[in-house]
């Protein structure tokens, strides 16, 4: 097996024991059912004394545990030390953690011992720092690859098989692993721009901050990040409300909310699956002073998040009725719960939860719920449809499905939207289809249905 190139260092932030054993700590808790985002933010309240580059450091690792466990999983094998063989939950956060810094960030054992050996960093524990030594120490033997192709790809960049059979279907082998490879990384820093077409500016303004960042030209606000550190977000265009942090694709799914050539200012739309957030806040800034946008969601901590970030921008053309008057707006946008495919290079840990029945279950959810819609919309209304997933069942046979049972939709080609030049590299026949690495971020999907007038 060809063991990856070890990460740039300047990513890293700085390792410490400290940082260690929040990352530890947390990986232990996503092994124990936790989500990743909340055993971090649990384990980084709980660690005292670290500084802004071991918080980084930190949160990386412990991404980057879940990013790669089948791969270090392997190497543990290889080794003589497989998950199964060593006992406790601990342990095997502590092997993953060793040989993670050991494979993917070049380091010996005279940097990580002092990171990992006794009496810490995390307990209990049944391994000896001998044992931890020679994992990182000894001669790393080749791996013998599968003979399925789908399989090595599965163990390179660490996948279920069962998803990597399913989007093999989908792809030409280039492709395929070129999206593989995209969701195995890092995800950089990807902001929209405020009030759009300003986005010019807003980047010379950060370059005057030392701030080095370029457009991405696959949406019309969106600017990535192009440095690894984190002064972005001490800058005055971060701090006047002149950036918003949101995936490219996310940013095209607002934007395909709007008519073929016109625009949103002035309407009425509804963010039927608000979330934390941020499809509001796009949305809010391209129906103007004179448009409303009324935002709900079944998740009230979810909702509290988007309000918080309204009342801070002082957006003030955002409601939050309850419920939703969906029969009295032009656009309704459901940002439907899914699987999240497309997004697990932020979360990685998701993939080592997710099953093909988890699959089916929220397809069923997200038919539904757009029939729901459906039915309350009023004539004429538009529905877009969208998902962070990558999945056709989550996407294109939903939209199926809900056509065979509302004949009164139609559906509307997105290309139309973006004009010919964006569609070619976004759109997959009527439908927005963004994925990564073609498009910087996560992979997408939306679909606009009209409701006829009759």
């Amino acid at each position: 097996m060809l063991w990856p190139t070890p990460l740039d260092p300047v990513l890293l932030g700085r390792p410490s024991r400290r940082a260690a054993t929040a990352a530890i700590e947390a990986h232990v808790a996503v092994l124990r059912g936790e989500p990743l985002k909340a055993s971090l933010a649990t384990a980084l309240r709980e660690a005292e004394g670290l500084g802004g580059q071991e918080r980084r450091f930190a949160a990386l690792a412990v991404r980057e545990l879940s990013r790669h466990q089948r791969l270090l999983d392997a190497a543990a094998r290889a080794l003589g030390h497989p998950p199964g063989k060593v006992g406790l939950t601990e342990d095997q956060a502590l092997v993953r953690y060793a040989l993670w810094r050991r494979i993917f960030c070049g380091e010996g054992w005279a940097r990580i011992g002092p990171e990992v050996r006794l009496p810490g960093p995390v307990r209990p524990r049944t391994i000896k720092d001998d044992l931890l030594a020679g994992v990182v120490e000894t001669p790393l033997p080749d791996v013998p690859l599968p003979e399925s192709a789908t399989e090595r790809l599965a163990m390179r960049y660490s996948f279920p098989t069962w998803l990597v059979e399913r989007l093999a279907s989908l792809h030409a082998p280039p492709v395929l692993e070129g999206l593989l490879a995209a969701l195995d990384e890092e995800p950089s820093l990807h902001f929209r721009v405020r009030p759009s077409g300003t986005r010019d500016e807003v980047l010379a303004r950060l370059t005057e901050e030392g701030v080095a960042a370029e457009a991405v030209a696959l949406a019309p606000d969106a600017v990535r990040i192009t440095d690894s550190s984190h002064r972005v977000f001490e800058t005055r265009a971060m701090k006047t409300g002149r950036l918003q942090v949101q995936d490219v694709g996310s940013q095209l799914i607002a934007e395909v909310c709007r008519p073929p050539g016109g625009t949103l200012e002035g309407r009425t739309v509804a963010d039927v699956c608000a979330g934390a957030g941020g499809k509001t806040l796009a949305l809010a800034d391209m129906v103007g002073s004179t448009g409303r946008v009324l935002a709900g969601d079944r998740s009230r901590r979810r909702l509290a998040q988007a309000r918080e970030r309204v009342r801070e921008l002082s957006v003030r053309n955002v409601a939050f009725p309850h419920p939703l008057p969906l029969s009295e707006v032009d656009v309704l946008l459901v940002d439907a719960p899914c699987s999240g495919t497309g997004s697990l290079g932020r979360e990685p840990d998701q993939k080592w939860k997710l099953t093909a029945k988890a699959i089916s279950e929220f397809q069923a959810t997200q038919l539904a719920l757009l029939e729901e819609v459906g039915r309350e919309a009023r004539p004429g209304a538009l529905i877009v449809y969208a998902t962070c997933s990558l999945l056709p069942e989550e996407n294109d046979e939903v939209v199926k499905g809900f056509l065979a049972k509302a004949p009164g939709f139609t559906l509307e080609p997105v290309a139309p939207v973006l004009g010919a030049e964006r569609a070619a590299a976004l759109c997959d026949g009527p439908f927005l289809r963004p994925i990564p690495p073609r498009v910087p971020g996560g992979g997408f999907f939306a679909a606009r249905l009209r409701k006829s007038e009759g």
